[in-house]
């Protein structure tokens, strides 16, 4: 049975990381001790609305976006929470994987029972190294998903869809392409399947404002009813502007440079 801290008691390192985890989920707004979430974590941890909202605060002075457009958080703490921050950034997959694995521990659920629907197809001859490397992709690409989404309010960034089923965690940058910024936010965008797909094939790209492009493979089909009805209107459109993370122009750059087809 776990023993909840007391008044006072200083802050573990799996109580910071699960703040931490909360922290990339939350749009600045919503760091608020009548959130409902924030109300969950606070019960599971076993520690006040208030601190676990101060926490996640001093988690957004360590924060440059956030600090890039004027705000400063709670800076008190910076000193405690910035080593977290910055080993998020060296090492992503670790630490993400770490912070789901903990919120699991917490919330007594196995985490391969919290993430059946995303390892459900995961082959029963997996064991090992290679079954728990697998788990670990899995459960990190659920967390890009929602921290993605939560960015864009749950929408897609071109059209404003918002049932959640038809939505992609879209990355800038693809997956397999860099290991070291698979899950920064900057590297997404949140998409519907269609858009999603043109996006990761090269059929469509952003400039560094977000301006939709579209290839001249795409343009090639421009007299086609499907594009009249689904591109067409799209055509100089810039994507939403996201909550937190706006996508990284370095990743853009590399998108229009690697993938798009021009």
């Amino acid at each position: 049975m776990r023993t909840f801290p007391q008044k006072g008691d200083k802050w573990s390192r799996e109580e910071m990381i699960l703040v931490f985890n909360l922290y990339f989920k939350l749009t600045y707004g919503q760091m608020d001790h009548r959130n409902p979430q924030v109300q969950e974590l606070a019960k599971i941890m076993g520690r006040s609305e208030n601190s676990v909202a101060m926490r996640l605060n001093n988690f957004a002075s360590c924060d440059p976006m956030l600090q890039a457009r004027g705000i400063s958080g709670l800076s008190a703490h910076t000193k405690i929470c910035q080593p977290y921050w910055d080993e998020f950034f060296e090492n992503q997959e670790t630490l993400v994987f770490e912070s789901e694995r903990i919120l699991a521990d917490y919330q007594e659920i196995p985490i391969e029972e919290k993430f059946k629907n995303e390892l459900f197809d995961i082959p029963k001859e997996l064991s090992g190294e290679t079954k728990i490397r697998e788990v670990k992709t899995r459960v990190n690409q659920s967390f890009f998903r929602q921290i993605v989404l939560a960015n864009y309010d749950g929408k897609c960034a071109l059209t404003g869809i918002d049932v959640k089923e038809f939505l992609i965690a879209s990355h800038i940058v693809p997956w397999a392409d860099n290991e070291k910024e698979r899950l920064n936010p900057e590297n997404g965008i949140c998409l519907s399947a269609l858009y999603d797909k043109a996006f990761d094939k090269g059929f469509i790209s952003f400039d560094n404002r977000g301006k939709v492009l579209f290839s001249n493979q795409l343009k090639k089909n421009s007299d086609k009813d499907y594009f009249k009805q689904y591109f067409e209107p799209l055509e100089n459109a810039t994507i939403m502007k996201p909550r937190k993370y706006s996508p990284n122009i370095r990743f853009l750059e590399y998108h229009r440079n690697k993938i798009f087809r021009g």
